[in-house]
């Protein structure tokens, strides 16, 4: 695994502020409630992503894009975007490529690598990074399922299964947190893609719901923007990412001279 640097705010370390933040069965509840609702929304609707949009990425708030529940704050936000020349083989090919994702998905994405991958269905640990007033670096695993329905469309599923904050990443002293007993800047995290191919290129939404911990009295200048704000720049960050690896794909794709 690549070595870092720890880069955490000397805040984070300031004995007289305490970040500590417990994952509460209650918020645990509100987001699998959530979930299934979401889910089964996309499982009985397969509408398609913006017809007309063309090179833009868009970002959009789903319920207010943020809300607290009992003991967290739920954040649900969902993102278009458009690939010219970009075919659903091509992005479910990306999306499975477990054991390279940092060469796209550089700098959050440090390190992946699939623990199991049957096809349809893979296991997937990451350690990645995330920055927004402080860096915080979590390792997570995910269930994913991901496939072609028919030649035009694709989808991808990711439900987070384990995610830990990582104490002093990348030195002798690193260790995981215990699950839920963190700063909770990130407890669940789940991403959802839909694309399909048009006449010149491939639409792509993705729609990525999270549960992170509440805003604390006197802490908000520091966690608020971390808890309210990184959802929404994450997702941004992702489909831009996306967007240039497949365009660099498709510039690899080897050409032939059908002239003889």
């Amino acid at each position: 695994m690549r070595r870092i640097l720890p880069s955490f705010a000397i805040l984070l370390t300031a004995p007289a502020l305490s970040l500590a933040a417990h994952l509460s069965p209650p918020a645990v509840n509100a987001f699998e409630s959530y979930i299934a609702n979401v889910e089964a929304r996309l499982s009985s609707n397969h509408s398609s992503p913006d017809t007309e949009l063309r090179g833009d990425i868009r970002i959009e708030p789903v319920n207010g894009g943020s809300w607290e529940v009992n003991g967290g704050l739920l954040h649900h936000w969902r993102g278009t975007a458009f690939a010219s020349e970009a075919s659903p083989k091509d992005l479910l090919a990306l999306l499975r490529d477990y054991n390279n994702l940092s060469l796209y998905y550089a700098p959050e994405v440090i390190s992946s690598r699939a623990l199991t991958d049957i096809g349809e269905r893979a296991t997937l640990a990451m350690r990645f990074k995330k920055r927004q007033v402080v860096t915080v670096v979590l390792d997570a695993e995910f269930q994913t399922q991901s496939g072609l329905e028919g030649n035009r469309r694709g989808y991808s599923f990711s439900r987070s299964t384990h995610i830990w904050q990582i104490d002093q990443p990348g030195t002798a002293l690193e260790r995981r947190r215990a699950e839920g007993v963190d700063d909770g800047f990130l407890w669940r995290l789940n991403s959802y893609w839909n694309f399909v191919e048009s006449r010149d290129g491939l639409l792509m939404e993705c729609e990525a719901i999270s549960l992170t911990r509440d805003v604390p009295a006197g802490l908000g200048w520091l966690i608020a923007p971390v808890v309210k704000i990184l959802p929404r720049t994450s997702l941004e960050f992702t489909l831009t990412a996306t967007k240039k690896a497949l365009a660099a794909n498709t510039m690899r794709r080897p050409t032939h001279d059908h002239a003889n």
